[in-house]
């Protein structure tokens, strides 16, 4: 098996090289001195190939009785059948990066990377084995694929375990407290697995962060940040710092950008922030709850890089700006990951999509898009520039949706709306028992012809439904109204786990209620 690389959702690339009974990930942007141990982690994982036939039965834990078989060398995943722990860990030299301030979270970040390149695997046959044998496959009934974590190498301490059980990035079905007085015996703990469905519901903001470079590393070229604003260097003043994100590692996200992503931390820290307590307020006599503010214009909030398209999907706020706003995050390009320190090079003086703004401003491209007759046909906004313009405002100004502008490697393809269906003109199409306080619907339309085709489609769809769930946990249901003759995106949305619920009598249009529900959802497309 060939190494791989792993594109982490803030730029970060890992390579991870296949060893003995195991794989190792390693983090080559912190690798300043070539060290025959670049910093990482390596683990070890096994499969157990009978444990894919457990069924469970009625009233009975599927996990009570495992069946075991011999262990072999992980090759593909099984549903349930594959073993996995870290056993061991090289930190980066403590002369160009600050220690971690917690080495839970460290680790807990290392489990997650090692979690996100597992579930970017081929998916493994949900169906479960040992049933009928003359029952046809698609009549099987389906399993939710799991990975064990084995309480061994660094997972063999004391309060290890308790710790990412409580940050959600491990659980296990024996939810009680136990007999053992003694948690030296790690009673409770021997039977921890992470969810492929719960995995991709967590947020990664919780989990991501970089390392604090050292002010007194002799190798201040190749760190994020060379020094901290007004804080001397080696030579005694502070080095001078363009306006792009020229000093800042190939996808790192600079604090400073006039347009911050979702994981800038000026302190290096995570970025996760959880919701705020539920307020009501009313808005013409709808009974809601106070709804956060957006990100603000320009601002990327999602990032994810798509391995069957070989490209970094981004979305972020629309902007009146009359430039396009500077798109600051990962892209894929050719361009190397790491540059020798001092060399006076950096990745904001090399060409890139990141660093070029031939894009029009967000009003000229819904100027463009708006009078396409495609969209113009479905949208019905087209008209002289001023008209995009004044809607665009009012899309900003709205208290219940925000506008995003969609990109593929930062070049814009697509407007799309985020609304909260209780103060939306759907919501007063639905009963109350339709939707709840938190759901949320999209609008939808892609603008530029080279980024269309249905495997796109279902790309950034399930992707905007993946940042409805993170971004609040109360989220239940999102939602879509095309129009009823727009069969194609219809069946684009049933692909990726949407269902027609009925059909809606706008004043404007007759439109198919979809929705999707976080139970139902397994995992964005990839």
């Amino acid at each position: 098996m060939a190494p791989s690389l792993v594109h982490l959702p803030n730029g970060q690339i890992l390579t991870v090289t296949p060893v003995f009974a195991g794989f190792s990930f390693k983090a080559n942007e912190l690798n300043l001195h070539n060290s025959a141990f670049p910093p990482g982690w390596t683990i070890i994982i096994e499969s157990h190939e009978d444990e894919d036939d457990e069924v469970a039965v009625d009233g009975q834990d599927s996990y009570d009785q495992p069946k075991k078989s011999p262990a072999r060398r992980y090759r593909n995943p099984t549903l349930h059948g594959d073993n996995m722990f870290i056993s061991s860990i090289s930190i980066p030299s403590s002369t160009d990066f600050k220690p971690a301030t917690s080495p839970t979270r460290q680790i807990a970040m290392m489990v997650w990377a090692t979690l996100w390149w597992y579930f970017h695997q081929p998916r493994p046959n949900l169906h479960i084995r040992g049933t009928n044998p003359n029952m046809p496959e698609e009549g099987k009934p389906k399993g939710e694929w799991r990975i064990n974590i084995k309480r061994e190498g660094i997972f063999k301490g004391r309060h290890l375990l308790p710790k990412l059980e409580r940050m959600g990035i491990i659980m296990s079905e024996e939810s009680c407290v136990g007999e053992s007085i003694d948690d030296r015996t790690g009673e409770g703990w021997d039977r921890m697995f992470a969810s492929q469905r719960a995995f991709w519901l967590l947020d990664p903001r919780i989990f991501l962060f970089t390392l604090s470079p050292n002010t007194h590393s002799p190798f201040p070229g190749a760190s994020p940040y060379t020094s901290r604003p007004t804080s001397p260097n080696r030579e005694g003043f502070a080095p001078s710092r363009p306006d792009s994100h020229a000093e800042a590692g190939q996808g790192l996200w600079t604090p400073q950008a006039q347009s911050p992503g979702p994981f800038a931390s000026g302190s290096h820290l995570p970025t996760y922030y959880p919701p705020p307590p539920t307020l009501f307020t009313f808005t013409n006599n709808i009974r809601h709850p106070l709804r956060q503010k957006p990100p603000a214009q320009g601002e990327t909030f999602y990032t994810r890089f798509i391995p069957s398209v070989g490209q970094y999907l981004s979305f972020r706020v629309a902007s009146l700006s009359h430039k396009s706003p500077t798109h600051r995050g990962p892209v894929s390009d050719s361009v190397p990951s790491f540059l020798p320190p001092n060399s006076g090079v950096t990745h904001g003086s090399l060409p890139s999509i990141a660093n070029m703004t031939i894009n029009p401003c967000d009003t000229d491209l819904l100027h463009t898009w708006m009078n396409d007759p495609r969209v113009n046909a479905m949208w019905g906004e087209g008209g002289p520039r001023a008209k995009q313009e004044a809607f665009l405002r009012s899309a900003l100004n709205s208290k219940h949706s925000f506008p995003v502008i969609g990109c593929w490697d930062g070049k814009p393809f697509g407007y799309f709306e985020l609304y909260w269906v209780k103060e939306d003109h759907l919501g007063r199409q639905l009963s109350s028992h339709d939707f709840g306080n938190w759901d949320r619907g999209i609008h939808a339309l892609v603008g530029e012809q080279e980024f269309r085709g249905p495997h796109r489609v279902r790309v950034w769809l399930s992707a905007l439904v993946h940042f409805c769930w993170l971004a609040d946990p109360r989220t239940e249901r999102v939602m879509l109204e095309p129009r009823v003759d727009n069969l194609k995106f219809v069946q684009y949305m049933v692909d990726v786990g949407f269902y027609k619920e009925r059909e809606i009598a706008f004043p404007h249009k007759q439109a198919a209620l979809m929705k999707i529900r976080r139970e139902g959802w397994e995992a964005p497309v990839l």
